[in-house]
C-alpha cells in the first residue's frame, strides 16, 4: 500500500504532497526530460462461443471469472488509484490511465464495455483528457484484434487483424490509432509492412530485437551493431522499408524500444514498491547529453499494477501527481513525444523476434523450451500449429468458395466485418449486407453469409497467442482456442455441408499432451470441448427448465439467443402431488447468425433433481395439441407419464445437467431451499432447548459438543440472514441494530464464526442506494434522510465488521461531496454538509485535504 506512512514527514496530507525531494540525478537534467511508462493491458478472450459468454471459472475464485477477478484487481483500481495520508485517509484518487500509454485488447475493451461500464468510461476519458493536455495525441493505442502473433499469420489474416484492431479502436475512441502493440511484441518485416500500409505510425519493442541502428543519412559503414540489447531506448528510431521503386519516398515504421532493465523491474523485482524507488529508478537513465531530449520510458504488462503486485497502482498514482513532476521528468506518451522530437537514427530489426521468446516466436509454433520450467515437454506445439493452419485454410476455401455467390467481394466484406461485431443490431446486418451484398438476399441466404463470416471470425480467434503460451494444451487457454476452432468447423458444416472435423481430430492426434488422462490433442477436443458445445435445442431445454422456477417475458435474451414464446397464451403447465409437466412452444433465433428454430418442449420435473426435458422441432398444430392431450392425460401416473413423453419427443433427453452452469447453480440452491428450512428449524430447537447448556461448556472450557455447535452456527447465521433481509426490504428499522448486537455477542460467547457474505453484498447495495440518492439531490437539505440511512449501514457494518467495498462508497461519496461542497458554502447550509463531511470521515477519507484541493482547483 502506497501511502504517506512510508516517509518521515508527518505535517498533514498537504504538507507531505510537496514535501518530496527529487532525485538527485534527475536534477541535474534540464526540461527535455521526458518519462512514458506503457502498461500492456490484455486477457485473452474466454467466452464458450456458443453462448457469447464466459462460464463459472472456479479457479477465479472467490470471482465468477478471470476477467472479474483481474477487473477487481486491477482494472478498477487503476481507474480509481488512491494516494493516502499518513493514518490511510483517502486524499485523492487519480485515473491512472489519464497518464499511463497503453493499449486494452479490444476483446477486453468489449468485455469492459458489457460487465463495468463505468470503468470503461473511465479509460475513454483519460484518453481524451490525455489528449487534451498532450495536443492531441492521447495515451491509448491499439492491438491487432485477439492477440494473434503476426509473423506466424498469413498476409491475408495479419491485415484483418490490424484492421480489426483499428476499427475497434476507432469506434472507442474516437479517433484513429497513432501507435500500435503488437501481441507479445512479435514482429518481421511483413509485418512492419502491414503495420505501414494500414496507417500505423510506430509500435514498442523490446531492446534485444534491434539488430543494428546508425545516423539518419549515414553511409553503410556508419551502422552500429547492436544485437545485444546494446540499442540507446532514450530516442524514437525509423525501421525504413526496401524501396519497391527508389523514385518514391521510402517508407518506414517509427520504433521506441523501452528501457530493459528498467521494465524487468517494475515486473520482477520492488521498484515499484513505492513512488520514490520507481521515481528514481526512472530518474537512474538519464544520460548526460546536452540538450538533446530524452525519453525513458518502460513497458510491462499493465496486470502488473494491481493485479501481480496488490496494489501498486498506487505507487503509479503518487509517482504520476507528484514524484515526477518534482524530479522535473515531464510525463508524456509515444505520439506526443514522437511529434516534437522525430526520429534522427535509423534502425534494422532482427529476421522474426518477440519479447517473451528468445528463439524468434518459437515458443508459438514449436518446442522451443520456453515455458519448460515445469519439466513438461511442448512437443504438441508444433503439430497444433499445423492443425489450425491446415483447418485455417480449409476454411477460407469454404468461405470464399460459398460466400461469393452473396457478396461482391469475400475478404473485404470479412474485413468490414469488424462493425457487425462491434454492433449486432439488426440495423447494422442490414447496414452491412447492404453495403456488400452482390444481389438481394433471401432469409436463409442472409443466415448463410453471416455464418461463413462467423466462421471466419471463430477461425482468427482460434489462433490466440495464449493457447500455446503455457507448458500444457489442456490448460484453459489451449482449451479455449479449439473450442473456436469447433464452432468454425459447425458453421462451415452449416453453410456448406461440409464435414472437417474427422481429418481434424487426425491431426490432433499428432500433439502429445502431458497429461496421461488425455494422450493428444483429439481427446482433449472430445473431452474438454465437445462438451461446451451449446446447440438450439440445448438452449430450449435450458429455458424449459428454468421456466418451472422463473418467469419469462414473451420473448428473452438467452445469452446470445432470443427465446420467443409461441403459445398463444402461455405454456401449458400441470402440477399433480410433486410432479411438474410443463409444454411449449418456442422460437429460438440466434442473435450472432440469425438463424432460426421453431421448437416445442416437455419437460417432466418428478421432484428433487429429477428433470427430463426433450426437444423437436414444431410438428404442427394438430399434432402439437396431440401431444399435450396424450401427456397431460398420463400425468397422475408418473412412470407412464415419462414413457409418454420419451414415446412423444424420441429417447434423447436433457437433465438438471444440461443447463448452463451459472442458472443451474441457481436451480440448484432454489431446490434445497425448502430443505435448509426445515434443517433450520430443527437446528433452532436443539439451539434454544440447550443454550444454557453451550454456556457451560464454554465456560468450564470443555469441548463443545459437534452436534450442539453447529447448531449455534447454523441458528445464529440464520438469525443474521433474516435480519439483514429484513432492513433491506425496510431501511427504517434502525432498531434492528440492538438485535445485531445480540447476535454477535452470542456468536462471541459460543465461538461461532458469522458467514458474512451475503450480509456483506446487501450492505454493499444500501450503501451505494443511499450515495445515489444524495449524488442526485438537487438540494443540500434532500441530503439529511439519506445520511441518517448511511449513518445506520454503517453502524451496521461495525457491528459485523463486515468487509464491504469500501473503495466503491469512497468513489461515490467524493463525487457527492464535490458536488454539493461549494453549494454548500456559497447557501451557508452548514449541518446538511457536515453531515456530508462526518460520513466521510467515516469512509476514510480525509475531507480537508479534499476540500482544500478542490477550492485551489477552482480558485
Amino acid at each position: 500500500m502506497h501511502s504517506v506512512h512510508d516517509r518521515s514527514d508527518r505535517g498533514g496530507a498537504l504538507a507531505f504532497l510537496g514535501a518530496e525531494a527529487a532525485p538527485e540525478q534527475a536534477s541535474r537534467v534540464g526540461h527535455a526530460a521526458y518519462v512514458t511508462i506503457h502498461g500492456h493491458f490484455y486477457q485473452p478472450p474466454r467466452e464458450n462461443p456458443y453462448l457469447d459468454d464466459i462460464e463459472p471459472q472456479p479457479g477465479a475464485a472467490p470471482y465468477e471469472n478471470w476477467n472479474e477477478r483481474i477487473l477487481a484487481e486491477c482494472y478498477r483500481p487503476n481507474a480509481f488509484a488512491r494516494i493516502l495520508d499518513e493514518r490511510g485517509q483517502v486524499v485523492q484518487i487519480v485515473n491512472n490511465y489519464e497518464y499511463l500509454s497503453f493499449n486494452l485488447g479490444p476483446t477486453l475493451m468489449s468485455w469492459l464495455e458489457r460487465h463495468d461500464v463505468e470503468v470503461y468510461r473511465r479509460i475513454l476519458a483519460a484518453d481524451r483528457n490525455s489528449a487534451r493536455r498532450l495536443d492531441g495525441h492521447g495515451n491509448a493505442i491499439a492491438q491487432p484484434y485477439n492477440h494473434v502473433i503476426l509473423p506466424l499469420a498469413n498476409e491475408r489474416d495479419r491485415h484483418t487483424q490490424i484492421r480489426w484492431g483499428i476499427a475497434d479502436f476507432v469506434k472507442r475512441f474516437q479517433r484513429r490509432p497513432e501507435g500500435m502493440w503488437l501481441p507479445e511484441a512479435a514482429i518481421d518485416l511483413p509485418t512492419v509492412a502491414a503495420l505501414v500500409e494500414e496507417g500505423i505510425q510506430f509500435a514498442i519493442l523490446a531492446p534485444s530485437q534491434a539488430q543494428r541502428c546508425r545516423p539518419m543519412g549515414s553511409n553503410d559503414s556508419e551502422w552500429h551493431e547492436v544485437s545485444n540489447s546494446q540499442i540507446d531506448p532514450t530516442q524514437p528510431y525509423r525501421c525504413f522499408l526496401p524501396a519497391d521503386d527508389p523514385s518514391q519516398p521510402q517508407r518506414y515504421l517509427d520504433i521506441f524500444f523501452y528501457d530493459g532493465p528498467v521494465s524487468r523491474d517494475m515486473g520482477f523485482n520492488d521498484v515499484v514498491d513505492s513512488s520514490h524507488q520507481l521515481v528514481g529508478r526512472l530518474a537512474q537513465c538519464l544520460q548526460d547529453r546536452g540538450d538533446r531530449p530524452q525519453l525513458i520510458h518502460c513497458a510491462t504488462d499493465g496486470e502488473t499494477f494491481g493485479h501481480h503486485k496488490r496494489d501498486k497502482e498506487r505507487t503509479l498514482a503518487f509517482a504520476f501527481a507528484y514524484g515526477l513532476p518534482q524530479a522535473g521528468l515531464s510525463i508524456t506518451n509515444y505520439g506526443h513525444y514522437l511529434s516534437q522530437h522525430p526520429p534522427t537514427w535509423e534502425v534494422q530489426l532482427k529476421p522474426v523476434t518477440a519479447w517473451s521468446c528468445a528463439h524468434g516466436v518459437g515458443r508459438w509454433e514449436r518446442d522451443c523450451g520456453c515455458a519448460s520450467e515445469s519439466g513438461l515437454h511442448q512437443k504438441w506445439r508444433q503439430p497444433l500449429r499445423q492443425a489450425l493452419n491446415w483447418l485455417r485454410d480449409r476454411l477460407g476455401e469454404v468461405y470464399e468458395s460459398k460466400v461469393s455467390t452473396y457478396l461482391r467481394d469475400p475478404w473485404a466484406a470479412r474485413d468490414a466485418y469488424i462493425d457487425v461485431i462491434l454492433d449486432r443490431t439488426p440495423k447494422q446486418i442490414d447496414r452491412f449486407l447492404q453495403a456488400h451484398r452482390s444481389r438481394e438476399l433471401r432469409a436463409n441466404e442472409v443466415v448463410d453469409v453471416l455464418r461463413l463470416l462467423e466462421m471466419q471470425r471463430n477461425s482468427q480467434l482460434m489462433f490466440t497467442s495464449c493457447g500455446w503460451f503455457f507448458e500444457e494444451l489442456s490448460r484453459p487457454e489451449g482449451v479455449q482456442i479449439l473450442r473456436y476452432a469447433a464452432r468454425a468447423i459447425e458453421l462451415a458444416g452449416d453453410a456448406a455441408s461440409i464435414d472437417l472435423e474427422t481429418e481434424f481430430l487426425e491431426r490432433l492426434q499428432q500433439a502429445p499432451s502431458n497429461c496421461e488422462e488425455y494422450g493428444d490433442g483429439a481427446e482433449i477436443y472430445r473431452q474438454r470441448v465437445l462438451s461446451a458445445i451449446v446447440s438450439p435445442r440445448r438452449i430450449a431445454a435450458h429455458y424449459a427448465i428454468k421456466s418451472l422456477f422463473s418467469s419469462f417475458s414473451r420473448e428473452a435474451q438467452i445469452y446470445s439467443y432470443t427465446v420467443e414464446q409461441l403459445d398463444a397464451d402461455v405454456p401449458h403447465r400441470a402440477t399433480i402431488g410433486g410432479d411438474t409437466l410443463a409444454l411449449g412452444r418456442l422460437l429460438v433465433k440466434s442473435s450472432i447468425t440469425q438463424e432460426s428454430h421453431d421448437l416445442i418442449y416437455g419437460v417432466l420435473h418428478l421432484g428433487g433433481w429429477d428433470f427430463h426435458c426433450c426437444i423437436q422441432p414444431f410438428p404442427g398444430q394438430r399434432r402439437y395439441e396431440d401431444i399435450q392431450a396424450r401427456l397431460f392425460g398420463c400425468l397422475d401416473h408418473r412412470a407412464q407419464a415419462a414413457i409418454a413423453l420419451q414415446s412423444e419427443f424420441g429417447r434423447e433427453y436433457y437433465t438438471l445437467d444440461s443447463l448452463i452452469s451459472r442458472d443451474r447453480h441457481e436451480i440448484m440452491r432454489m431446490l434445497t431451499h425448502s430443505t435448509l428450512g426445515h434443517l433450520n428449524r430443527l437446528y433452532r430447537k436443539i439451539y434454544q432447548d440447550n443454550y444454557r447448556v453451550l454456556l457451560a461448556f464454554r465456560r468450564d472450557d470443555l469441548p463443545v459438543p459437534i452436534e450442539l455447535q453447529a447448531a449455534a452456527s447454523m441458528t445464529l447465521n440464520q438469525r443474521l440472514a433474516l435480519l439483514m433481509e429484513s432492513l433491506e426490504r425496510n431501511p427504517e428499522r434502525g432498531h434492528m441494530l440492538q438485535q445485531l448486537q445480540q447476535v454477535v455477542t452470542e456468536a462471541e460467547e459460543l465461538g461461532c464464526s458469522l458467514q458474512l457474505e451475503e450480509a456483506t453484498a446487501s450492505l454493499n447495495r444500501l450503501l451505494r442506494q443511499q450515495l445515489w440518492h444524495i449524488l442526485h439531490a438537487r438540494e443540500l437539505a434532500a441530503t439529511a434522510q439519506p445520511l441518517l440511512q448511511l449513518d445506520c449501514y454503517l453502524n451496521v457494518v461495525e457491528i459485523l465488521r463486515a468487509p464491504i467495498d469500501v473503495d466503491r462508497a469512497q468513489e461515490m461519496y467524493l463525487a457527492c461531496l464535490s458536488q454539493h461542497a461549494v453549494a454548500a458554502t456559497q447557501t451557508g447550509a452548514s449541518v446538511p454538509l457536515s453531515g456530508l463531511l462526518a460520513l466521510g470521515n467515516r469512509l476514510h477519507i480525509n475531507v480537508n485535504t479534499c476540500l482544500e484541493r478542490w477550492v485551489q482547483q477552482v480558485s
